[in-house]
């Protein structure tokens, strides 16, 4: 896919629009040690333009996402020891994400069990389309024919950890065949890939393919990934097709994060750094 081509099938603000008209995003993140990868997430969707983003956290950490988002609106669910999302919460989530148009799964959720069985009966019964990324996805680890049964479309976003631990190989058979590796699994799983790293490949089901050309080493930083999840949330929320959103997403992603570099230099970039350079690489998306 050409980048140019993706920016033009963006859908544009109208000036009889409302908020409703650019997409209503459910983000499921965050436990008792993954309150900043939920509020990244969240607030790059909402920077990315989406109408209206609501983050199902558990109770315990409720309190503090409501005082780290202002225009995010925050709803407490059932939760685990580790203040993840737990089972009980389940029915209350899929009647909610009922009234939104795609959802993020997965940051700073935590390796919790209970949790990852929540998130596997999500990706089976929610019927809206899915980002699902970090813990989302090693929530089916050893369970990977179980994203067969998804009711919805997937993008899956890993880093080459995350999918070598995904398919039970090595870091190494993953980075000498990125592009084949991403083929194969987009293919099997139905899924669109983002496969992260130095010039991230964005894979469709159908064999389309996307080799980012932005993006920097600084943005090698905890809650980069966070952020890009967001983003493609946002955009497939918009009406965008899965694989053009996440094209959209790998590509303004980099751009925020090339922005960001030159004033904070590869050293001290922070994903903070990135998430703020987000309206202004943004632009072009009008």
């Amino acid at each position: 896919m050409n980048i140019k081509d993706a920016i033009s099938s963006f859908p544009k603000k109208g000036p009889e629009s409302h908020k409703g008209d650019f997409g209503r995003i459910l983000v499921i993140a965050g436990s008792s040690a993954g309150t900043g990868a939920a509020y990244l997430t969240s607030q790059a969707a909402a920077l990315s333009g989406s109408g209206l983003v609501t983050l199902a956290v558990g109770k315990s950490i409720f309190p503090v996402m409501t005082v780290k988002l202002t225009e995010v609106m925050v709803r407490p669910f059932f939760e685990t020891r580790d203040w993840s999302l737990g089972l009980l919460a389940e029915k209350e989530i899929i009647n909610f994400s009922d009234t939104t148009d795609a959802l993020a799964i997965g940051p700073g959720i935590s390796r919790n069990k209970e949790t990852q069985n929540l998130v596997r009966n999500l990706i089976a019964k929610v019927a809206k389309p899915v980002v699902l990324d970090a813990d989302g996805i090693n929530s089916f680890v050893g369970h990977l024919d179980m994203l067969k049964e998804a009711k919805s479309k997937l993008v899956l976003t890993p880093h080459e950890g995350e999918m070598a631990r995904l398919l039970g190989i090595e870091v190494n058979d993953i980075s000498q065949n990125r592009k084949d590796v991403a083929l194969k699994f987009a293919s099997e799983y139905n899924t669109v890939l983002v496969l992260k790293g130095h010039k991230t490949v964005v894979v469709a089901p159908g064999g389309d393919i996307y080799v980012n050309e932005t993006g920097n080493v600084g943005m090698a930083t905890g809650g980069s990934g966070d952020i890009l999840t967001g983003m493609i949330a946002s955009f497939i929320g918009r009406g965008t097709e899965p694989f053009t959103a996440a094209v959209l997403g790998v590509y303004f992603h980099g751009l925020a994060g090339d922005i960001a570099v030159k004033e904070k230099g590869v050293l001290s970039l922070l994903a903070t750094d990135i998430l703020n350079k987000l309206p202004e690489a943004l632009k072009a998306l009008g």
